[in-house]
């Protein structure tokens, strides 16, 4: 398990190098789908990055779009139903906040996961307008 403060969860977000912190990408523990708040919007989690926030790094893009279970095999992307919230302690991320309490988190993406994954997510909203 990982533990990191909330102000080195922060520097590492921000190493990711994306423009915006709604493309702060994750990956899902389960199905390794890449995700950030964009992806969960562009799922019809919410509306904005307040809407989604309580879900990113938190319960998979999957959950939003009734991609259902993972199934084992299956490529990252789809997404699958896994929440952080349930019975079983399956993440490798926790961050500690300034009260020492644990916040468990999906894995942090690679910076070039995060930059691709920003990239085309900016593509599709483009294409969408």
């Amino acid at each position: 398990m990982q533990t990191m403060t909330l102000p080195e969860f922060q520097t590492a977000l921000k190493a990711q190098g994306v423009k915006s912190h709604e493309d702060f990408a994750f990956k899902c523990v389960i199905c390794g789908t890449i995700q950030s708040g964009r992806s969960l919007i562009k799922a019809g989690a919410g509306k904005t990055f307040d809407d989604v926030e309580k879900f990113v790094g938190f319960s998979c893009v999957g959950r939003f779009t009734d991609a259902g279970p993972h199934k084992k095999g299956t490529a990252p992307g789809r997404g699958c139903d896994w929440s952080l919230g349930g019975l079983f302690t399956l993440h490798c991320l926790d961050v500690v906040d300034s009260e020492g309490k644990h916040h468990p988190r999906f894995e942090l993406a690679s910076p070039e996961e995060a930059q691709a994954l920003a990239e085309q997510n900016a593509v599709a909203q483009v294409a969408s307008c």
